[in-house]
C-alpha cells in the first residue's frame, strides 16, 4: 500500500468584463493586430471597479469543492497563490477564508509570480504527507490588471485576471486501476514536482513601487514603478530555456519520453513562448493546450484555468500524463506531472 497526493475538484473563474485588443489602440496606439502576432492574445478579463482577486477566488474554490464533493468546513489548510493580493496584511487568503466562512485553519499566501501555483502543489504534497487527512485547497487568483500601465503596450496588453482552484488530499492505492469519481471528472496522482528560482534575474520583471526598496511618502504620486515592468526580451529568452530544460529534466528522472505525454499545459503567458517550448521539446500542437487568445497572461492563475477548462474539453481522462510548467517573476520556473 503506497500512498499520493490527489488533485481533484478544479474550479475556475474570470471576471465577466472583458477588454479586447482595440481598447489599447487609443491608448497606445498599437494595433488589435500587432498584439495578436506578438503574444497571440485576443482578449482579457479583467475586475470591475469594487471587485477583488478573493472574490474570483471564492467563485473558484466553491466550483473546486463541489465537484469533489466537498464542503468548505472540511477544508484543513488554504494556500492562495498570487502576486497581486487584496492587501499586503490581512493575507488574501485570510480573506477568502472569511468569504467560506472557515474559522480556526492554516490560510498562507504564496508568492511565486507565474509560478505561484506549482510552488503551491510541492506545499501541498507536504502538507498531506504530513497529515493523510488533511483537505488543501489550493487556489491561484490574480487581479493584474489594477498593477498594468495601460499606455505601456510591452506590459499592458499581455496581463487579465482569473482565479483557479484544486482540492489536494491524499490517496492510498493498492496497485488496482483508479476509477472515475462520481463526479465524472479524473482526479491526478502528483507524480512529481520540479522548481528552480534565480534572484540575481528578479529586477527584470518586477512591481515594487510603495514597498521597502522604493518606499512612497504621504503625499506622492504613484509613479510607473507601481505598475508592471518588464525586459521582454531577457525574460523571453529565460523563459523559453527554463521551461524547456524543467520539462525535459522531470520526464526524464521519473522514466517518461516526450512521446508519452499526452498533454502539455503550459503557463499561458505568450503564444510564442509556448510555441518555442514546444518545438524544442519535441510536443505536437496537438497536444499542446492553449486559451492565451482569450485569456492572457493570468500570472498563477494560468495553469489551473487551463487545467479545468482541457477537464471540460475532454482533453483529460482517466489515464491521461499532463506535464505542466510554468515561468514567472523572481525569477522563479517549474514543472510537474500529473497521472490521472
Amino acid at each position: 500500500m503506497t500512498t499520493y497526493s490527489s488533485i481533484g475538484g478544479y474550479g475556475f473563474a474570470v471576471p465577466p468584463q472583458v477588454r479586447e485588443n482595440s481598447y489599447f489602440t487609443e491608448k497606445t496606439g498599437v494595433s488589435a493586430e500587432w498584439i495578436v502576432s506578438r503574444t497571440g492574445i485576443s482578449a482579457r478579463h479583467v475586475l470591475e471597479n469594487g471587485q477583488t482577486g478573493s472574490d474570483l477566488a471564492k467563485d473558484a474554490a466553491l466550483m473546486a469543492l463541489a465537484a469533489c464533493g466537498r464542503e468548505a468546513k472540511e477544508v484543513t489548510h488554504i494556500l492562495y497563490a498570487t502576486c497581486t493580493p487584496d492587501s499586503m496584511c490581512p493575507s488574501t487568503a485570510c480573506a477568502l477564508a472569511h468569504k467560506l466562512g472557515v474559522k480556526g485553519i492554516m490560510a498562507v499566501d504564496v508568492n511565486a509570480a507565474c509560478s505561484g501555483f506549482i510552488n503551491c502543489l510541492e506545499l501541498a504534497d507536504g502538507l498531506t504527507a504530513r497529515d493523510p487527512l488533511a483537505c488543501v485547497l489550493l487556489v491561484a487568483a490574480e487581479s493584474l490588471f489594477y498593477r498594468c500601465n495601460v499606455e505601456d503596450a510591452s506590459t499592458a496588453v499581455l496581463f487579465g485576471d482569473g482565479a483557479g482552484a484544486v482540492i489536494v488530499e491524499c490517496r492510498k492505492t493498492d496497485g488496482t486501476p483508479r476509477r472515475l469519481p462520481k463526479a465524472g471528472l479524473p482526479k491526478a496522482e502528483l507524480v512529481d514536482v520540479l522548481l528552480g528560482s534565480d534572484g540575481s534575474l528578479g529586477g527584470h520583471l518586477l512591481m515594487d513601487g510603495g514597498f521597502a526598496s522604493l518606499p512612497y511618502k504621504l503625499g506622492e504620486t504613484v509613479g510607473p514603478e507601481y505598475f508592471i515592468r518588464m525586459n521582454g526580451g531577457l525574460v523571453f529568452k529565460n523563459a523559453v530555456r527554463r521551461l524547456t530544460e524543467c520539462s525535459a529534466e522531470i520526464l526524464k528522472r521519473n522514466g517518461y519520453g516526450v512521446e508519452q505525454v499526452d498533454l502539455f499545459v503550459p503557463h499561458q503567458a505568450n503564444l510564442r513562448i509556448i510555441e518555442a517550448v514546444g518545438s524544442r521539446l519535441g510536443i505536437g500542437e496537438e497536444k499542446v493546450f492553449l486559451n492565451v487568445h482569450k485569456y492572457g497572461n493570468t500570472s498563477a492563475a494560468s495553469v489551473p484555468i487551463a487545467l479545468g477548462e482541457a477537464l471540460r474539453e475532454g482533453r483529460i481522462r482517466e489515464g491521461t500524463l499532463v506535464l505542466i510548467s510554468t515561468f514567472g517573476g523572481g525569477l522563479t520556473w517549474g514543472s510537474a506531472l500529473l497521472k490521472f
